[in-house]
């Protein structure tokens, strides 16, 4: 009998992510896929992206609604309760052998308690990492302690989740998920690109991507009008905006792009939902990368671009040497972006060895699942002590 197993998506970018395992689980003779979708994705005013999971050849088994129009931290909170209440309906109607989460979102973590209330074991990708200045660490770090079997991106992140009490022989260093694309994927050419984005890249254009820091009290707005007083000082430069997650203060910032846009049609474009493919077509042939989002650390140094990092958000992951930190201040963007465009570190980016690892950690995950699947119907492990 195949052994099913309910990969849970709650936003575009995670999906993205998601999709070559999606893929191969699928066509995997030993697995049923199960899809259950949340979030961004059930929300209009963040593009209804299951359309685009369906559209890929995908069933979607379960649509679990819980996202509240509000990005407030109360609304937040509402929606963590009402996706506790939802997946547990979902999943006893599905009754998955095991279920996959990706990261640290919000609705991942309701996933992660009905989940593990039910004793349905959890398998959870991109376990111990850090990012200091969002709530999603300590989201990161519970779901971790609910789940049996773990995916991590470095070697580093593997010896946290067993400092944080896993045993070592559920977790497992397999490299960052979202490279399989960049190296399996069939990009888009610059025409292409130009043509699917109605947008025409010039000698300099950037792709900006950022998102509130949840962690910090009503700064997304000051923040972010310093970036964009920063993206003033190129006066030839293009600009390609992706809008924020469902996160506290989002529509701030989505606000803030809206009008920057509309003040400057010729030389910037905003997309709530690019696609995967359009996504990492664009990263290919943009000058550098802007803003705080974990992408530009962990996907953007496997095409040797530069990535400006903006703040506290990704604090404390390890970051390859094409990233270039700087504070959510004009004067340091500015520095930050001219070092980027400098030839020399241009030169420099296309040599840099990316940390998350080269591919193919889709096979990684699946043959691991393959081999433990059968033994992991008790959930019950114990705490493992560092000596």
């Amino acid at each position: 009998m195949k052994k099913k197993i309910c990969v849970i998506t709650g936003t575009r970018a995670e999906y993205g992510l998601f999709y070559p395992l999606l893929k191969n689980i699928q066509t995997n003779k030993k697995f049923e896929l199960q899809i259950a979708v949340t979030g961004m994705h059930l929300s209009p005013e963040f593009g209804l992206t299951y359309k685009d999971i369906e559209k890929d050849g995908f069933i979607i088994n379960e649509k679990v609604e819980i996202l509240l129009s509000s990005d407030t931290e109360v609304g937040i909170t509402k929606s963590i309760g009402l996706g506790t209440i939802g997946f547990a309906d979902a999943f006893y109607r599905l009754k998955p052998d095991l279920i996959i989460l990706l990261g640290d979102r919000f609705e991942a973590f309701s996933a992660a308690v009905s989940a593990f209330i039910t004793k349905i074991p959890i398998a959870h990708l991109h376990g111990g990492e850090l990012t200091e200045g969002l709530i999603d660490e300590g989201i990161r770090h519970s779901i971790t302690k609910m789940s049996y079997l773990h995916f991590t991106s470095t070697e580093e992140y593997r010896k946290r989740v067993i400092q944080l009490g896993e045993s070592p022989d559920r977790v497992f260093n397999v490299g960052a998920i979202g490279i399989d694309n960049i190296k399996d994927m069939n990009l888009l050419s610059k025409n292409g690109l130009e043509k699917e984005l109605n947008f025409k890249f010039d000698e300099k254009t950037i792709l900006v991507t950022f998102h509130p820091v949840t962690l910090e009290k009503n700064t997304a707005d000051a923040q972010f009008k310093e970036l964009l007083k920063a993206l003033d000082y190129f006066k030839k430069l293009k600009i390609i905006f992706t809008k924020p997650n469902a996160d506290t203060s989002g529509r701030i910032i989505i606000k803030l792009i809206d009008e920057y846009v509309k003040n400057n049609v010729k030389k910037s474009i905003s997309f709530v939902s690019m696609g995967q493919l359009k996504y990492l077509s664009t990263v290919k042939y943009v000058d550098a990368v802007l803003g705080n989002s974990s992408s530009g650390i962990i996907e953007v140094p496997t095409f040797g671009k530069p990535t400006v990092n903006i703040g506290d958000r990704q604090k404390g992951r390890i970051k390859a040497k094409s990233i270039i930190d700087c504070r959510p201040e004009k004067s340091d963007i500015i520095k930050a972006l001219e070092k980027a465009f400098s030839s020399q570190f241009e030169e420099f980016c296309k040599t840099v060895k990316n940390p998350y690892g080269s591919g193919n950690t889709t096979g990684k995950i699946l043959k691991i699942i393959e081999n433990r699947i059968e033994g992991i119907s008790n959930t019950k492990k114990a705490f493992y002590d560092i000596n």
